[in-house]
């Protein structure tokens, strides 16, 4: 089955102006990197290009067809010099109030996509307005929404956008990331464990921006975590109903664990990721933490304390749950650090902790290779 791009022309590849008529050589100014990146996504994915665009009145007195062909040619051919090369392209002449079947966000001018013979779910429509989104949506795919100038400040567009950000897969005006976007699979995972003890509900996206909602029953425990989601640049969900009436240790363990194994399945064939990853200071106390995602679980814990508890959180329960997430995400980690403030100390190790995830777990796209020599990870 085909995957394909439904890629809008004005305000997407080339600027809009303010007239919203391409009806001149002079108005005519490309995207800032479209041509390196768009010719790569057309050389190196496995994308069917189409260009569908409304062109409002194209043909009449007000925009004459001997205006916009010239131009229009223009562009295909340049685009077609850097090897991409648009496999249909469908243009609506209709006015918006018109609101004709073939217009978009309406899907008149594509019903052959609606075959067996493409794949919608896993194709894309990229556009620079809320209609783009939504004939993604009635197409069954996704948008890539390219925000540069739509006024969303009413209230009737709001909560359309809002209406339609589930169908929003990226929001960007930049190729470069669109490309990345394309290029590398979406890294993100969830698991559920339930046992006797605990039941847990962790969602991971390996190339979030921070964010964390987390809440284990241990406020100490919870405020780690959030430092692996804000200092790894990942978003972490977690929520755990753990049998704390017993003891925090099952909370601790299990959610090191699951956390664990969803990283090892987020992660998933590791192509490109630097797999390796960090020392900080914080205060008194420095920390080193250097961790391998090459597929063999081992700890090596070199980190004393002289409390019993930081928070509500045992401190032989910090061994415990780096151990546990190793055994989980099959990985190697090797934790040292020093000081004298105990909470000081913890704290700096799940800051280098996270740092050493974010390092590792960067990918280059130029170079989607595995880094290993076995063939395998």
């Amino acid at each position: 089955m085909k995957r394909v791009l439904f890629i809008d022309r004005d305000g997407t590849l080339i600027k809009e102006p303010a007239d919203e008529q391409i009806d001149s050589f002079d108005k005519l100014e490309f995207y800032p990197k479209v041509f390196q990146y768009l010719s790569k996504i057309a050389s190196e994915l496995d994308f069917e290009i189409v260009m569908i665009t409304n062109q409002d009145g194209l043909g009449t007195a007000v925009y004459p067809e001997h205006t916009f062909w010239p131009v229009h040619n223009f562009i295909l051919k340049t685009f077609e010099a850097e090897g991409v090369v648009f496999k249909e392209q469908f243009i609506d002449r209709t006015f918006a109030k018109d609101n004709a079947p073939t217009r978009k966000p309406n899907t008149g001018l594509l019903t052959k996509y609606f075959s067996s013979e493409y794949d919608l779910e896993n194709s894309f429509v990229i556009g620079d307005r809320l209609t783009d989104i939504e004939l993604a949506k009635n197409l069954g795919s996704k948008g890539i929404f390219i925000n540069d100038h739509t006024n969303l400040g009413t209230d009737e567009i709001t909560v359309e956008r809002e209406a339609l950000n589930g169908f929003i897969a990226l929001e960007s005006n930049d190729w470069e990331a669109i490309y990345t976007f394309l290029k590398t699979d979406a890294r993100t995972g969830s698991i559920t464990r339930d046992t006797n003890e605990t039941k847990i509900r962790i969602d991971l996206n390996l190339d979030g921006t921070g964010q964390s909602s987390i809440h284990t029953g241990i406020a100490f425990f919870d405020h780690m975590l959030d430092q692996i989601a804000r200092h790894g640049q990942l978003d972490l969900m977690i929520d755990v109903d753990g049998d704390l009436e017993v003891d925090e240790h099952h909370t601790i363990e299990d959610t090191a664990i699951a956390l664990g194994e969803v990283f090892a399945t987020t992660l998933g064939d590791k192509l490109g990721i630097e797999r390796y990853g960090f020392s900080l200071p914080m205060d008194d106390c420095f920390a080193q933490a250097a961790i391998d995602f090459g597929g063999r679980n081992w700890l090596v814990w070199e980190a004393d304390f002289k409390r019993e508890m930081i928070g509500k959180m045992p401190t032989e329960m910090f061994f415990h749950f780096f151990k546990s997430f190793t055994d989980g995400a099959k990985c190697n980690l090797n934790i040292k650090a020093e000081g004298t403030n105990e909470h000081h100390k913890i704290e700096a190790i799940f800051k280098a902790f996270a740092k050493a995830i974010k390092m590792a777990v960067k990918r280059d796209v130029e170079k989607m290779i595995l880094p290993s020599t076995k063939g395998m990870l």
